[in-house]
């Protein structure tokens, strides 16, 4: 448990495979209605670790699941509903909440925004943090953090 009351789980991927399982796995436990925020390089691991996530939660093809760079926004519905939201093109918080987007963390599902730090003063105080760093070409340490209001 860290100071401010949050728990910080740290995992390392040899590759893509172990990035997307982690996904699975993490997907499995988690709660309706969650906030996920993404965190990393490009090519850090995010949208394939999302890919995972979806597979478990919702229950379809991960070769199905695209990143939104160019809209923003795709929903994916099944056995939960997940909100992926990629933030990449994304000028300021006022665009964000100009397209009703922050709607979508009170909504009945899963909202996992990859790009998070374009948004970061305005994540809901208990949303998960998972931050993803290149530590070589094929692996990474995934830092997952809980945050409790």
């Amino acid at each position: 448990m860290l100071k401010d009351g949050s728990k910080l789980k740290t995992k390392k991927t040899s590759s893509a495979q172990e990035t997307f399982e982690l996904g699975r796995n993490f997907g499995r436990e988690l709660p309706v209605p969650s906030v996920v925020c993404l965190f990393g390089d490009l090519a850090a691991g995010k949208t394939t670790f999302i890919k995972g996530l979806i597979q478990e939660a919702v229950g379809i093809d991960p070769a199905n699941v695209q990143s939104p760079t160019f809209t923003y926004l795709n929903i994916y519905e099944g056995n939960k509903k997940i909100y992926h939201f990629d933030l990449y093109r994304l000028h300021d918080i006022d665009e964000f909440l100009s397209m009703g987007f922050d709607e979508y963390f009170d909504a009945d599902g899963i909202c996992c925004l990859e790009w998070s730090e374009r948004i970061a003063n305005f994540l809901p105080k208990n949303s998960i943090h998972i931050h993803f760093e290149h530590l070589n070409e094929n692996e990474r340490r995934i830092s997952i953090r809980a945050t409790h209001e």
